[in-house]
């Protein structure tokens, strides 16, 4: 039931009959799946996905129950739901209806249900990191700023012991650098620090580091031309739901700065679908929801189609919501006054169809159905539908552990991610540093310690010359005196006696006569 134009979603009208078709070529305008919890969104994310992959289109999609894992094994025509499947096939029309399995490459940020699926610090960027790590706008500055002095020291920033080693540095030069970037404080540092800790607690180590994703390997085709479903594993990922958004966020960003320009293609080149996005905009704050915007906006230009998958239509923001061409929108209840006025909103948002009233139909369908409305000739939204929703082709429910390795040790990427690499990067730089600074501390504090024991040598020769000479010159004086004592005594007797004063009145005589 293929249509080279689209892709089958089910049968419409009083009989089923009317094919709903989502038209390749406004397939990247984006697209929202909404409904209760039991109403059916899961199988419907699934049996779009199957129907991308079987026109060549590349799907993207994070498994949050586990239940997507149904798409690498082919349905079972011995099992209990067949009857139902077939019935409804022959309802809405869908004569070629069959079961087939789908090429599925397995990935999990853990490593442990799928391939390691990883991205860099520097590729994730300050204000993500700062929204996974719920940092405030002064710790946010101080994380900016440590990006800044990475690039300009030449500082790779791959992952969080990188990061961990970086804030030290910045502590320990902040007089510097505040002088420069502004204050910095060691309270801002520890802070960042300490949330880097809780990050490392759950798991999200894991995502930092290399290998890291290659774009082109979310973009595969098999032998056969079916685009390849990337399925995310997510059920411990759900644990930490801010690391959940935020990382599915940095994918799309990815997407949107390394895809060239490709105008409005026959097909998307990947189809990305964010399920439970309500956690991509709950206290997020205006910064991001900016980000998200200018992403949903201009990434269909890239050949990107985004489809959001929630429970509410309210759970996304206005000027998100507008840009989503083709709905899918499964029952919703309405119990409170809050209920009916989203329900009435919802209701809105669609083409009005003179057949049945919408508001009251989103209350109605069953189980399997949907109110759908696809985008037409130049992009003009369809009126809205009561839609059956076909049935999968592909096995309803997850598939065992031992066909998921099956399926995983022949993926086309095994060898490319499996092994982590370590190369140098701003942890070993930093302390390959610190370790030349303490080398060279400790030869100036050896340096230092013998010039001073030199110099005391030189002190104490000093002082024993100085006593040496001091204590002859002391002798010397004291000969001198006592022989000049002696001659002086003599010479007084020797003019105290009879000739003495003869030569004293003679000498006084003389002097008296010469006057």
């Amino acid at each position: 039931m293929d249509d080279l134009n689209g892709i089958f979603i089910g049968g419409a009208g009083p009989e089923r009959r009317d094919p709903q078709y989502l038209g390749l070529d406004y397939a990247n305008r984006h697209g929202l799946i909404a409904g209760a919890t039991g109403t059916g969104k899961t199988v419907t994310l699934q049996i779009m996905a199957e129907e991308f992959s079987a026109q060549g289109v590349p799907v993207f999609l994070a498994d949050v129950k586990g239940d997507l894992s149904g798409l690498a094994k082919a349905g079972d025509p011995a099992g209990k739901l067949h009857n139902a499947f077939m019935s409804r096939a022959i309802s809405i029309g869908f004569d070629d209806f069959d079961y087939a399995a789908f090429p599925v490459i397995f990935w999990d940020l853990f490593g442990t249900q799928g391939h390691p699926i990883r991205t860099t610090v520097s590729e994730m960027g300050p204000l993500l990191l700062a929204r996974l790590m719920e940092l405030n706008d002064t710790q946010e500055g101080i994380l900016n700023i440590a990006f800044r002095v990475a690039d300009e020291e030449g500082l790779a920033l791959l992952d969080l012991k990188d990061l961990q080693a970086l804030l030290v540095w910045l502590g320990e030069n902040r007089k510097e650098l505040s002088l420069r970037y502004g204050n910095i404080s060691t309270a801002s540092i520890g802070a960042i620090q300490r949330r880097l800790l809780v990050m490392e607690t759950e798991g999200a180590a894991q995502m930092f580091g290399e290998p890291a994703l290659e774009l082109r390997d979310l973009m595969r085709r098999d032998t056969d031309g079916r685009g390849a479903i990337s399925v995310l594993a997510a059920d411990k990922l759900m644990q930490t739901p801010r690391l959940y958004a935020t990382f599915l966020l940095w994918l799309l960003s990815e997407l949107f700065e390394e895809l060239p320009e490709v105008g409005n293609p026959d097909k998307p080149k990947l189809v990305f679908f964010f399920d439970e996005a309500h956690l991509l905009f709950d206290d997020a704050p205006k910064a991001l929801l900016e980000k998200v915007e200018q992403v949903a906006r201009l990434i269909r230009s890239k050949g990107v189609g985004v489809y959001f998958c929630t429970q509410n239509p309210a759970d996304v923001p206005d000027d998100v919501l507008g840009q989503l061409g083709n709905r899918v929108q499964h029952a919703l209840r309405a119990f409170t006054a809050k209920d009916r006025k989203e329900l009435r909103l919802a209701a809105q948002t669609y083409r009005d169809n003179p057949a049945f009233d919408i508001e009251e139909a989103i209350t109605q369908v069953g189980t399997g159905e949907a109110v759908t409305s696809f985008l037409e000739k130049k992009g003009v939204p369809g009126i809205a539908q009561k839609t059956l929703i076909r049935p999968p082709s592909s096995q309803l429910g997850p598939i065992t552990e031992a066909e998921r390795r099956d399926v995983m040790a022949v993926s086309p990427v095994a060898a490319q991610y499996d092994r982590a690499v370590d190369r140098e990067s701003a942890y070993e730089i930093l302390a390959r540093r610190a370790s030349a600074a303490a080398k060279e501390a400790e030869e100036a504090e050896r340096r230092e310690a013998e010039l001073e024991a030199r110099e005391r040598e030189e002190r104490e020769r000093r002082r024993y010359t100085t006593s040496r000479r001091s204590s002859r010159s002391s002798r010397d004086r004291g000969l001198g005196a006592d022989l000049g004592a002696a001659l002086q005594k003599a010479v007084i007797r020797e003019l105290s006696g009879t000739t003495g004063k003869r030569i004293v009145r003679g000498i006084l005589g003389s002097l008296f006569r010469a006057r």
